[in-house]
């Protein structure tokens, strides 16, 4: 048998109130016994074999049929029995738009003098100060440069715009072509799957995981500097274009940078 709740009536009100009820809150949208708990209490698992006879609803009709008076009506005439509204809104309901894949379709805008061949100093991360050479604008907005890495060990990087200085110094890269291959996603880094681990002898010391580059990066990294290196060269100031791609970005305490020419 299902457990039975004393009822008893208040004296204030006359309305009934459980003494000792099944179930009781104890706070903070907190019940005493879960929803698994009290299918058991209630012994509500006897009503799942019972089948409880199927009722059908009557269809409540749309549309009547209306008399109508005068030989030149027809006689009848079908109506509506709820009459549809005389306004509606203008606008409909606006939905949510998906933010999903709203950031790709920005339009990205770059600075004039950032174009393919630009000597640039940066200014944030761990090549700051150093000159490197602008390769290309990628479709996400950020700058792909090099060093290139043989002059000051700067690799194959993307850089936001904000945290570079374009210098006068201009490098012909004629028609030098970067591969295809080399875009927003080849900067990805695929991130390792953790092991679980059983047993307890390496718990309080994770492992700290170096990035190194892969056969394909370093072989891309000599392909341009490569063409990059011919083009500095064929520049007739090509020995002073090296040196000055060696030598590191700095300011005294006298220069201030709003009044200088790059």
């Amino acid at each position: 048998m299902a457990p039975v709740e004393k009822v008893k009536k208040s004296a204030k009100s006359g309305k009934k109130v459980n003494k000792h009820p099944l179930n009781s809150y104890l706070g903070g949208g907190i019940m005493r016994y879960s929803k698994s708990q009290m299918y058991k209490r209630r012994a509500q698992w006897r009503l799942k074999s019972t089948k409880r006879p199927v009722v059908k609803k009557e269809k409540i009709p749309i549309k009547k049929v209306k008399k109508i008076g005068g030989p030149k009506n027809g006689g009848e005439r079908v109506v509506y029995m709820k009459k549809p509204k005389a306004n509606y809104p203008t606008k409909s309901v606006v939905k949510k738009r998906p933010a999903r894949g709203v950031f790709s379709k920005h339009v990205r805008n770059t600075r004039k003098n950032m174009k393919p061949g630009r000597v640039l100093i940066l200014l944030a991360g761990r090549h700051q100060g150093k000159r490197v050479v602008l390769l290309k604008v990628l479709s996400s907005g950020l700058l792909l440069i090099t060093g290139p890495f043989g002059i000051n060990s700067c690799p194959l990087r993307r850089v936001s715009q904000r945290y570079v200085i374009g210098c006068s110094t201009r490098i012909d890269l004629g028609k030098i072509n970067v591969p295809e291959h080399i875009n927003d996603t080849y900067f990805r880094r695929i991130k390792a799957k953790k092991e679980k681990r059983s047993g307890e002898g390496d718990i309080f010391a994770p492992k700290k995981e170096k990035y190194v580059p892969t056969e394909q990066r370093k072989k891309d990294q000599k392909e341009v500097d490569g063409l990059v290196l011919k083009a500095i060269k064929a520049n007739p100031d090509g020995k002073f274009i090296k040196k000055y791609l060696q030598s590191m970005f700095s300011l005294r305490s006298t220069q201030y940078p709003h009044r200088m020419k790059f």
